[in-house]
């Protein structure tokens, strides 16, 4: 297979499971919660962040940006998995129905959780990289 071909392969196989695992946590997110408060968002996105920051901590700071891992993987699963659009809109859905003190809390919530969920994937991350 053309090596070109194969790279885009691999981002979409890994957007394909990255999209549908975002649907899917959100959905039963959404459903246990039962608020009006974006919670499977929230969640997609800082387990989003643990699990990019913990990879390149533990392996993708040794591979190329191109690498199969990386391409799957980063670029794929998590570039679907995580969804900076669907957050923005959240907020501005928030506010306009009079919930702006929701919005914020949902940016600040989503950033701050999002920064340190990088930082523990990291840390742990560090743990797995002994090379």
């Amino acid at each position: 297979m053309e090596a070109g071909l194969y790279k885009y392969l691999l981002v979409g196989l890994g957007g394909f499971v990255g999209a549908t695992s975002r649907y899917g946590i959100d959905a039963l997110i959404r459903r246990l919660a039962g608020s009006h408060f974006p919670f499977g968002t929230l969640v997609v996105n800082v387990t989003g962040s643990f699990l990019l920051g913990f990879l390149f901590a533990a392996a993708f700071d040794r591979l190329t940006h191109d690498h199969a891992l990386t391409l799957l993987v980063a670029s794929g699963f998590i570039g679907a998995y995580t969804t900076f659009s669907t957050f923005m809109l959240d907020s501005v859905r928030l506010a306009d129905a009079g919930g702006l003190s929701l919005a914020a809390l949902n940016l600040a919530a989503s950033l701050g959780s999002g920064l340190v969920a990088v930082w523990l994937g990291m840390l742990v991350g560090r743990l797995f990289n002994t090379a």
